[in-house]
């Protein structure tokens, strides 16, 4: 039987990554004529981080079906998750406005993101 929280993580994992494709997509078509080289580079790094580590959204919430006791893998989904939307939309907002004290707050999506997967490996641990 699935549990809610599988279902949420789930389903969330499904919505951001429609996003990332949507996102991707705008990116490589759509903002084309207005990404110079760098900002083409730092748009394109803020997919890429966002879209792996929502497949890591996914395994978590398999992750979570196995060990549905574990509030570490629940905290570290909600730190990656919100990593990631700290992270990349950071980067997406700095490659269109150039404004440079936003890659200021890129580390902090970044560091929820290492915490989040600290928490997954500590929400791992297998008694006996």
């Amino acid at each position: 039987m699935i549990t809610k929280n599988v279902k949420i993580f789930l389903q969330i994992a499904s919505l951001m990554m429609v996003l990332n494709i949507a996102i991707g997509a705008f990116g490589a078509h759509g903002l084309r004529p207005y990404l110079d080289e760098y900002g083409t580079i730092i748009y394109n790094k803020g997919v890429a981080y966002s879209f792996y580590n929502t497949l890591g959204l996914f395994a978590i919430a398999f992750m979570s079906y196995l060990l549905p006791e574990s509030t570490k893998l629940i905290k570290g989904y909600y730190f990656i998750l919100a990593g990631i939307l700290i992270f990349s939309f950071s980067l997406y907002i700095l490659s269109l406005t150039k404004i440079l004290w936003l890659g200021a707050i890129t580390p902090i999506g970044g560091t929820a993101m290492i915490i989040g997967w600290i928490l997954v490996f500590l929400g791992l641990k297998i008694k006996g």
